[in-house]
């Protein structure tokens, strides 16, 4: 089955064609960060006016590069929420005319369930074959920090949260306090690179529950490099965005990698997922593959990030078990999973 996804919950203009759940035979994202940068963070009104402009040319290369014609597509599937409302509806729409102008099922697909299912956007077996259910899900991105059991297909159960700050979120601010770019998880990720581990921030793992903080890491950076910048024999040296850089990173992945991993032994899980945007951060990704004695599935940093593929890959698990949506379905920025 050939599904057509289109993500554009924030400011991602993205749409793919995926076959059978895990073929990708198209993926294009038209980026929008160029237009936010300026800003140092999303402007929802400006995402909207651009997603409008760019869905129809993403859409012609996406068919074009898949080799792929609007007749073969056998069904239409769209973020239906969480994300920003304006960005939402822009998706939402286009994907309702499409299905209604080629006469194929349409679906709305939960976004963090989209991250979910980017692990089966690679080759070998997918997870529902190896290691099998049931999986422990960490989704990390700007706008969420979830831990999700997944008992088999479309079977969730929140487990914790983020209670302030989202990862992503966090990085984007502790890029902003070092002076650093936007968004702020590359530029931390490249900054630390060298780092002696000179410098240690503090590790929030919030004891007895499996719900996240940063928010009080995120003021500790904040409180170190005041206090730098207060001492006149500090200056501005480079070295020190790099060892804190390097501090604040290392806090946050380990405390993300040591909340699955204790998450994953409570429940028995054979196995683990990791997506959103945070997931392409490479330290992130070499702890759990150095500290879980389970496998871990993590999709290409590519996938990580918002795409259309992971829409279409989530979408074929609820066709084939018949789910359609009607055209009258709404968005809900604040959709939860599980």
């Amino acid at each position: 089955m050939k599904v057509l996804g289109i993500e554009t919950s924030c400011d991602e203009t993205a749409i793919a064609v995926v076959e059978d759940g895990c073929r990708i035979l198209s993926n294009v994202v038209a980026s929008q960060v160029d237009l936010h940068t300026r800003y140092g963070g999303i402007v929802p009104e400006v995402a909207s006016r651009q997603h409008i402009l760019a869905l129809v040319p993403t859409l012609r290369e996406t068919l074009k590069q898949g080799q792929v014609s609007l007749p073969q597509v056998e069904a239409v599937a769209v973020t239906q929420g969480p994300g920003l409302a304006g960005s939402l509806l822009t998706g939402v729409n286009f994907a309702k005319c499409l299905s209604l102008a080629i006469q194929a099922p349409f679906i709305g697909i939960n976004h963090l369930e989209g991250h979910i299912y980017a692990a089966w956007l690679q080759e070998g077996p997918p997870p529902d074959q190896e290691p099998g259910f049931p999986l422990m899900c960490l989704i990390a991105s700007g706008g969420h920090t979830d831990l999700v059991l997944m008992r088999g297909h479309g079977e969730y159960t929140l487990l914790g949260r983020t209670r302030d700050d989202a990862a992503g979120e966090a990085f984007d601010k502790a890029a902003r306090v070092l002076g650093l770019g936007f968004p702020g998880g590359p530029y931390i990720q490249q900054a630390a690179e060298g780092a002696q581990g000179l410098e240690s921030l503090p590790k929030p793992l919030l004891k007895d529950t499996l719900d996240f903080s940063f928010s009080g890491l995120k003021t500790a950076l904040l409180r170190r490099v005041q206090a730098q910048r207060k001492d006149p024999n500090n200056g501005q040296d480079p070295r020190q965005v790099t060892e804190l850089a390097f501090a604040f990173q290392e806090s946050l992945a380990q405390v993300m990698v040591e909340k699955t991993l204790g998450a994953s032994r409570q429940h028995s899980c054979r196995g683990i997922i990791v997506g959103g945007g945070v997931a392409a951060n490479a330290r992130l990704r070499q702890l759990f593959r150095e500290r879980s004695r389970i496998p871990v599935l993590i999709p290409q940093p590519s996938l990580c990030t918002d795409n259309g593929a992971m829409i279409a890959g989530a979408a074929f698990f609820r066709l084939r078990k018949g789910e359609r949506h009607d055209l009258d379905l709404d968005l809900d920025p604040g959709l939860r999973l599980g």
